[in-house]
């Protein structure tokens, strides 16, 4: 397995924020987790990032203990994080620059990532000129530059509205068919899983209530066959659970 999650538990001060989870990720698998705000799924993805550490049990990957960040596990965040005062380019070759990359080296690799993601012609500009959704595709540009083994993303199109959120995932998903990266990706929202994920783990007050394989060919819409059904036993799941029903 590439990630391995073993009996993690997290409190802070007297809250149990995470109890006794569990979670298994294939190398080049799409996994999804899925729940409403305070269920903990952030919280497991930045232990899994390295950010947070657990009070009990352990998380590893390639069978190696998470001890801290690591160029390993990429992160793309909601609000983007890019830094305002670099160009698109130089945000993007940031990473590989600090790994060492000599700097035309890590230029053209930005380069490259930028293509990728449909922003060749945006290496020059800056943050403040950009729209939300081109900030996210910089955002997921600079992560995958930095050629992590699992790419960790923590409701990266939360804050988009929803035509743009529609565009980014298929390109999301567009990009993995083409890298195959392993994904760790937290969202709130029953439709955007069963869109993006090959597996759809649903937590609630902190702990793993079910998992779901989606086995819908892509590309996935509210259209394809079972797709309807596969939100209906996730938002009866969340509705068995005592909590409303995320979007």
């Amino acid at each position: 397995m590439k990630l391995v999650v073993e009996q993690v538990g997290k409190r802070f001060g007297g809250r149990v924020i995470l109890k006794d989870v569990c979670l298994s990720v294939r190398e080049n698998e799409f996994v999804c987790i899925l729940g409403h705000s305070g269920c903990g799924k952030s919280t497991l993805l930045n232990m899994v990032a390295g950010y947070l550490f657990p009070d009990e049990g352990a998380i590893r990957v390639d069978g190696r203990t998470v001890e801290g960040p690591s160029k390993s596990r990429g992160m793309v965040f909601q609000d983007h994080a890019l830094f305002p005062w670099y160009s698109v380019l130089e945000n993007v070759a940031f990473g590989p620059e600090v790994q060492g990359m000599p700097r035309p080296k890590a230029r053209e690799l930005a380069a490259e990532f930028l293509s990728l993601v449909g922003l060749e012609g945006y290496a020059a500009h800056y943050p403040a000129e950009l729209s939300g959704g081109m900030k996210q595709r910089v955002g997921i540009a600079r992560a995958l530059a930095s050629r992590p083994d699992i790419l960790l993303m923590d409701e990266p199109f939360g804050a988009l509205d929803i035509l743009t959120r529609d565009m980014m995932q298929r390109e999301l998903r567009s990009i993995y068919e083409k890298l195959k990266p392993t994904i760790l990706f937290v969202t709130h929202s029953i439709s955007e899983a069963v869109s993006l994920a090959d597996r759809v783990v649903v937590m609630k007050h902190g702990v793993i209530a079910d998992t779901f394989e989606i086995g819908i060919p892509h590309p996935r819409s509210y259209d394809s066959p079972g797709f309807g059904e596969y939100m209906a036993r996730i938002e009866k799941l969340l509705m068995d659970t005592g909590e409303g029903v995320p979007a």
